[in-house]
């Protein structure tokens, strides 16, 4: 995970733990009915998976990225890679 990927995830991780300031809450009037808590939870519930499913790329993308650093270093250190990459670099120098 890049370092721009991590800010971005931990300011979306603290937008969401951050509490809701007055500003943020509707207005409420006396007699107006209660928004039900069991919708309210329901919401809370389909954000965060949204949230967990954006974690989950990012986790998926970085192992990919991890993956594909692994293959290409192994390749470099196969004995035969290895063998051409030495000798190219003693006919670069000379010896």
């Amino acid at each position: 995970m890049t370092v721009p990927d991590r800010e971005r995830l931990i300011a979306r991780i603290r937008q969401v733990r951050r509490p809701a300031t007055a500003s943020d809450r509707p207005e409420s009037h006396p007699g107006d009915p209660q928004p039900e808590p069991l919708q309210a939870l329901e919401a809370r519930v389909a954000e965060l998976e949204q949230l967990l499913e954006g974690l989950q790329d990012s986790v998926h993308r970085e192992s990919e990225r991890h993956a594909r650093l692994i293959a290409e270093l192994q390749t470099q250190v196969q004995p035969g890679a290895m063998g051409a990459a030495l000798a190219k670099a003693s006919r670069d120098r000379g010896f």
